[in-house]
């Protein structure tokens, strides 16, 4: 059974997702304030979190960032109004798996949540290409188990979401991918006109394993395309 963590003060809302989410089969847990939402989300395991972007004490995007400063990962489905792009932008940057809009349908709800199910599977090595161990490149070394990734001996500190685009990347080396189609893959649908979030994680993930990030040898500019990963060749 899936256990759901929904961090949200206005209780009509929350009552109506943990409504829909049980139908699911899933365990819902309900915390009304930022605070509060932390301290359950790491002290228990949970396979997703549902946090309200307004909220008492810290608000959601405070919550997101210190979830995805702790070393355990789990999903996080950002809820907002239309009238903060720019949150939900900051919400994407810092991590968030997805996001709804409110008002939203409860079909879109429960599509957004299986498919974060679905992908969260995916990575895991449950797809099309099971993972056997950490990919390994020359200097470079993927621990999806351990989601932790060392170039050349040292360890590298990533993001949940750099850790999920590189771990991607590396499972289709030499496979070209456009931004759209990295965005669905890995950030889920839904995210048309947000490309430059593939830009911007892109940047900071040359920043972090590349030599010379001007000159990337592991994630490479297709031009008019979108970018491939190295292939084996290039790795060896």
């Amino acid at each position: 059974m899936r256990r759901v963590l929904i961090i949200e003060d206005d209780r009509d809302i929350a009552h109506l997702v943990r409504l829909h989410l049980g139908e699911l089969g899933c365990e819902i847990e309900i915390q009304a304030d930022g605070l509060r939402g932390i301290e359950r989300a790491t002290a228990a395991a949970f396979d997703l979190v549902i946090l309200d972007l307004m909220l008492p004490t810290i608000d959601g995007l405070e919550v997101c960032r210190r979830l995805r400063a702790t070393d355990d990962y789990t999903p996080i489905l950002m809820l907002t109004s239309k009238t903060t792009e720019l949150d939900r932008v900051l919400g994407l940057e810092m991590g968030a798996d997805d996001y709804l809009t409110k008002p939203f349908s409860v079909l879109e709800l429960v599509a957004r949540v299986k498919a974060i199910f679905r992908r969260v599977e995916a990575l895991s090595g449950n797809g099309d290409q099971p993972a056997q161990g950490p990919i390994q490149f020359d200097g470079l070394s993927i621990d999806h188990g351990r989601r932790r990734v060392s170039v050349n001996g040292g360890t590298v500190q990533l993001t949940a979401k750099e850790f999920d685009l590189l771990y991607y990347f590396a499972r289709h080396p030499a496979r070209v991918f456009s931004r759209s189609q990295l965005l669905d893959q890995v950030w889920g649908y839904g995210h048309d006109g947000y490309e430059h979030t593939v830009n911007s994680h892109i940047n900071r993930l040359r920043a972090k394993i590349e030599a010379d990030p001007s000159n990337p040898h592991w994630i490479v500019t297709v031009w008019g395309v979108g970018y491939r990963f190295a292939d084996t060749g290039e790795g060896s």
